[in-house]
């Protein structure tokens, strides 16, 4: 009688579950396994060039991934993954419409990611906007846009200096890249706006403990902080936000001013479907692996990135930080440790030292800490990208992005607010609340 074959479901089509998928389907012999990929989404964000994306240097389609066109091998569902259980070896799955369903599973790999780790200060879930996605940050970018348009074109002095105030909480690698992205990108729009100078915009950093991009180490930090007040920009470390209710920042420090615009980067924490079932979890809800990225009290279930807790190795007691350079290199391990695990053979240990810490600053200008070496403003800016590009999974997406940096330098960026897209049924509506009572009675007949 022949034997099934194995079934291994992925959940979470990220960093970690994108680059395992890729690394199993290589390296599994044909039919030695079949492999399903459940995610929200069909495609993959490379997160770290949002910023550039979000400023036009990239055209936001070129930093996603198509699923399904890398991974022919596998079956993309696109949908919910509603529970895990370990017990059963099932999943609940919703798909977009129709009736939920379970997903059977021999061998399990759990990598949803991390989502936003917000707090209950008043205002903002009503005025906040995140920058963990592509959505979001296109409509950052547009809202951004927006607000010079609406500062040129209003005679309000209030709303005017409403609309030129910019708040980024968090200073961390998300906040600092798309704040210094942004404001380089409102920075070279002004030409187009006669009315409005660079001066005229207040940009303000907040970071709630003091230093800003603690990845790069505190003296690269400091040297970011000085270059960010350099440009004009309000680096407020020790500081907290305190409320934002109908757009008025109250911060800690006791200052209150009206802003336009309200970027949440404090932070991730793993994302709640791993409380969904029975998965194992630490006190800050991220799922137990062991150093072979097994899920604790398992042997066929592995997880890794952001949402789980794996052991650092390099420093007893402590556990991976969630960054991308992590997720990468334990999905190729996560891989070949099923494929072990489906051949019988010895599982490896994940132990990575890290290399440094690349970000943007903007055009021409970045920091980097490479181990051990520091090295910041446009040689910094060329390894952030130069490391980035290499490590996005396509020739084609590669091919394309190397294409939008060197139309970048002989053409000036794309400076237009696709307002419309935020609510791209707005115009429709309005036409038909406002089609004259002649139309309609024509119109029925």
């Amino acid at each position: 009688m022949r034997e099934r074959t194995p079934r291994v479901l992925i959940v979470g089509g990220g960093h970690t579950g994108m680059f395992a998928a890729l690394r199993l389907q290589r390296r599994l012999h044909p039919g030695e396994a079949a492999i399903t990929l459940a995610d929200l989404d069909s495609y993959m964000t490379y997160q770290p060039f949002l910023p550039e994306a979000a400023a036009g240097n990239i055209e936001p389609r070129h930093v996603v991934i198509f699923l399904r066109r890398v991974l022919p091998a596998c079956a993309i569902l696109s949908g919910r993954i509603l529970d895990i259980e370990l017990s059963s070896r099932s999943a609940g799955f919703q798909p977009y419409e129709g009736p939920p369903r379970r997903l059977r599973y021999d061998h399990l790999v759990f990598a949803p990611g991390s989502v936003s780790r917000t707090l209950p200060i008043p205002g903002l879930a009503e005025w906040g906007i995140g920058f963990k996605n592509l959505e979001e940050a296109i409509h950052l970018r547009n809202h951004v846009l927006a607000q010079l348009d609406l500062a040129a074109s209003t005679t309000d002095v209030r709303v005017r200096r409403r609309a030129l105030t910019f708040v980024f909480v968090g200073g961390g690698y998300a906040g600092v890249e798309a704040l210094a992205e942004l404001e380089d990108m409102a920075a070279d729009a002004c030409r187009y706006f006669p009315s409005i100078e660079r001066e005229d915009m207040r940009w303000i950093l907040v970071e709630a403990t003091g230093e800003i991009l603690p990845e790069v180490g505190p003296e690269m930090g400091l040297w970011t902080a000085q270059q960010l007040r350099g440009r004009g920009i309000e680096v407020r470390t020790h500081t907290l936000l305190r409320s934002a209710v109908d757009r008025h920042i109250v911060l800690s420090d006791g200052e209150e001013f009206d802003a336009g615009t309200l970027v949440w980067t404090a932070g991730v924490k793993p994302n709640p479907l791993a409380a969904s079932g029975d998965l194992p979890l630490d006190e800050r809800g991220r799922v137990k692996v062991d150093a072979y990225l097994l899920v604790e009290g398992t042997h066929f279930a592995f997880a890794a990135g952001d949402s789980a807790a794996v052991p650092d190795l390099l420093h007893p007691g402590q556990t991976t930080p969630p960054n991308a350079q992590h997720a990468v290199r334990q999905a190729a391990l996560l891989a070949d440790n099923l494929i072990a695990t489906l051949r019988g053979k010895e599982r490896r240990p994940y132990v990575h030292r890290s290399a440094g810490s690349v970000a943007g600053l903007g055009r021409y200008r970045g920091v980097a800490n490479v181990y051990g070496h520091r090295i910041r403003g446009y040689p910094a800016w060329l390894l952030h990208r130069a490391y980035h590009l290499s490590k996005v999974p396509s020739f084609e997406k590669k091919s394309r992005i190397m294409a939008d940096w060197i139309m970048g330098f002989f053409f000036r960026r794309e400076i237009v607010s696709l307002g419309a897209m935020q609510d791209p049924r707005q115009e429709f509506e309005y036409a038909a609340r406002t089609t004259p009572i002649r139309e309609r009675m024509l119109a029925r007949g």
